[in-house]
């Protein structure tokens, strides 16, 4: 989604050019923001991103450190589903399988990717409450269950290749991210309902957008185009949301 909205906005304003940009959990980027440099290896990039994008809570303490002077929501998701293998070899059919002994479960990792195990974690309680289910692996630390499968950093790489090296049976991701999956690997992955799509249980995640500092030449130029109704239809396709811009 993002992409494609950069290629909107780079065909409407040719003379921006380039446009860097890097897709990563909130920590990596938010240390790359404070250091004032990206590293790839050895090598050292002294650069300031002009446009934030991630969790409310993480642009709030950006902006109360001075990094940002505002944020506002501009995407939505439609909730949580679960990503399985081409042909569903366990046979998972909703969130009461993720209860039994011989299904092995990846999780993004708590303690560096906490955005994304909270909204996951968050949803697997509710659910399992409602419904009476016994999900006691939530509460497993990682390494000590061997039911439990959690990724080191970037968890939207590192759940389908879970899958497709057969350490897991199933990965609870976003809706957008199994859609994307499901999309560039037919052959190799499914998605199944966790629950409804309107399941009320279900935690919906907000995404932010905002300026840092001024925002360069473009950056406020890239903020409204983002909140605008002519990019919705992309962040639609792509399994997203528009949501109302709010400060």
């Amino acid at each position: 989604a993002l992409a494609e909205a950069l290629a909107q906005f780079r065909s409407r304003h040719p003379a921006v050019g380039d446009i860097f940009y890097a897709t990563t959990p909130p920590r990596v980027i938010v240390e790359a923001l404070k250091s004032g440099a990206l590293l790839l290896g050895n090598l050292r990039l002294s650069v300031t991103p002009h446009v934030f994008i991630s969790p409310a809570p993480v642009l709030e303490s950006l902006r109360q450190g001075g990094y940002l002077r505002e944020h506002q929501a501009f995407v939505k998701s439609r909730g949580n589903v679960l990503l399985v293998r081409e042909g569903n070899p366990k046979r998972i059919t909703g969130a009461a399988d993720l209860a039994r002994e011989d299904v092995r479960i990846f999780l993004s990792n708590p303690l560096t990717e906490t955005v994304s195990y909270e909204v996951y974690a968050t949803t697997l309680r509710r659910i399992a409450a409602r419904d009476g289910l016994d999900f006691r692996f939530l509460e497993a630390a990682p390494g000590s269950s061997p039911r439990m499968v959690y990724g080191d950093c970037i968890h939207h790489r590192e759940a389908p290749q879970s899958l497709a090296d057969d350490r897991a049976d199933v990965a609870v991701v976003f809706y957008h991210l199994a859609l994307r999956y499901t999309r560039i690997f037919p052959d190799w992955f499914e998605m199944v309902a966790l629950t409804a799509n309107d399941d009320p249980d279900q935690v919906i995640s907000t995404v932010h957008i905002g300026l840092v500092g001024d925002g360069g030449e473009w950056g406020a130029r890239l903020v409204e185009f983002m909140l605008g109704s002519d990019v919705a239809a992309a962040y639609r396709d792509h399994g997203l949301a528009p949501a109302p811009a709010t400060s």
